[in-house]
């Protein structure tokens, strides 16, 4: 439906997979906070649990939040399993990207340090080649005891990275270190440990992705070949940072990341509507989508039928990302991108000139190996100052690579730096338009830097 607004989607292609341990603490509770927590920076996430973990919180909890089956044990097998299955604990070794224990007691802690593999939790740890992260959850006094803080500097040196717990009152009754770390804390902690920042939190982005659909009658449309590809990538990418994620999306056959709020739109004037009714909201606005510049005058009641040459009448249609810009709040950044099939740089400054964005993203769409449809893309990301170039690379890594731009444009150093520059190098670049005088330019220029000015004041 147009304008439907949508809550997660579930079946996205994450690339970053994480397997959840569940040891036999009080905190047991806790581990489904932290599987939330991954969740909603875009990661995959399965859990094992002890048996032990399973006296405080039932498997169906961990398998209704993750959507997996939950491994309790090194003897059960799927109903359905044939006889050359792998075997559980050897798979999930190789699946996972890390392995996050949470909470992780004084026994996992001992087990793991002396090399003890007699259920799912343990010989999994000695077969993956992942990354591990440990949350400690115990009593002050078995936390601070010399066989338990031995062990964990024995983890500690061989690569594995303890999040330390927190200091206050215990489930015992006492008061002292040993309460597992908040689930935000341990997710950043796995964020950290994969290299995946977490510079977004706090912001709320608004994405637009995919094509626009005009109507010619009911069967036939105006429309292009966007897939939606990079925009989807930029909406998981920010996600993963930190940032909350409104993408409005044109038709489309993939699925959105999960924990996004996704409103689906057809037409430019309902992608229009969309984006303006969710711009206060936002921080951040990327337009990637690939709106329809025209939509016909007339859209016919019934299918045209071939009856010789046919001519259309095609009105312009609005223009978002200008209209945006107009609109814009103090602080708020707002990003375009231009799909050009020649002279794609000068086209791209032309276009952030003309729009008054804080940045342009500008690809060759007419390179076969990049662009619409395709898994790879590569880009120039511009400013009014700067022209940097994003070659060749996958579209997931693409995104990241111009939220890291982004990121740049909030650090008032950077601003300080470009806002100085400006004048002086559109100067150099910036031909004379026809009919218009040097001093007419030069006022332009000054009138398209000022809501960067004004963002870095407010800042």
């Amino acid at each position: 439906m147009n304008g439907e607004i949508e809550g997660p989607a579930s079946g996205y292609n994450r690339t970053m997979k994480v397997m959840v341990g569940v040891s036999g603490g009080i905190a047991a509770y806790k581990a489904a906070e932290v599987v939330r927590a991954l969740q909603r920076h875009a990661l995959e996430v399965r859990v094992t649990m002890t048996q032990a973990a399973t006296r405080f919180v039932q498997p169906l909890t961990f398998a209704a939040l993750s959507g997996h089956r939950v491994m309790t044990s090194l003897w059960e097998m799927p109903t359905d399993a044939s006889p050359d299955a792998p075997i559980d604990h050897i798979a999930e070794a190789q699946w996972a990207d890390l392995l996050v224990v949470a909470p992780a007691t004084a026994d996992i802690l001992a087990r793991f340090a002396h090399g003890l593999a007699d259920d799912f939790l343990t010989t999994m740890y000695l077969a993956t080649s992942a990354p591990v992260v440990v949350a400690p959850a115990m009593n002050s006094v078995m936390w601070e005891h010399a066989a338990t803080q031995a062990n964990v500097e024995m983890l500690r040196r061989r690569g594995v990275r303890i999040v330390e717990p927190d200091a206050g009152p215990l489930a015992c009754g006492m008061v002292g270190p040993g309460r597992m770390a908040e689930p935000e804390q341990i997710a950043n902690a796995v964020l950290n440990a994969l290299g995946r920042s977490h510079d977004l939190a706090g912001e709320v982005v608004l994405i637009t992705a995919g094509g626009t659909r005009e109507a010619l009658d009911p069967v036939r449309f105006l429309g292009n070949r966007s897939s939606g590809k990079m925009g989807y990538a930029l909406a998981e990418a920010a996600q993963s940072r930190g940032a909350r994620v409104i993408l409005v999306t044109g038709p489309s056959a993939l699925h959105p990341p999960i924990h996004c709020e996704v409103v689906r739109v057809t037409t430019a004037e309902e992608m229009r509507q969309a984006v303006l009714a969710r711009q206060a909201e936002a921080t951040l606005v990327i337009k990637s989508a690939a709106v329809a510049d025209y939509r016909p005058v007339v859209v016919a009641e019934q299918k045209l039928r071939r009856q010789g040459p046919m001519t259309l009448e095609l009105l312009p249609t609005e223009d978002i990302l200008a209209e945006v810009v107009r609109r814009r709040r103090p602080g708020q950044l707002i990003v375009g991108f231009a799909a050009e099939t020649e002279d794609t740089v000068e086209q791209g400054r032309a276009k952030l000139l003309r729009k008054g964005a804080d940045a342009i993203v500008v690809n060759d769409v007419g390179r076969e190996e990049i662009g619409f449809d395709s898994d790879h893309n590569a880009a120039t990301f511009l400013t009014l100052s700067t022209a940097i170039d994003l070659p060749f690379m996958p579209k997931r890594k693409l995104a990241d690579r111009v939220l890291d731009e982004v990121v740049a444009l909030r650090r008032p150093q950077s601003l300080l730096v470009e806002l100085s520059s400006t004048e002086l190098e559109l100067q150099r670049e910036m031909p004379v338009r026809e009919g218009s005088s040097v001093q007419q330019d030069e006022t332009a220029l000054r009138e398209s830097a000022a809501p960067r000015r004004k963002a870095l004041m407010i800042e």
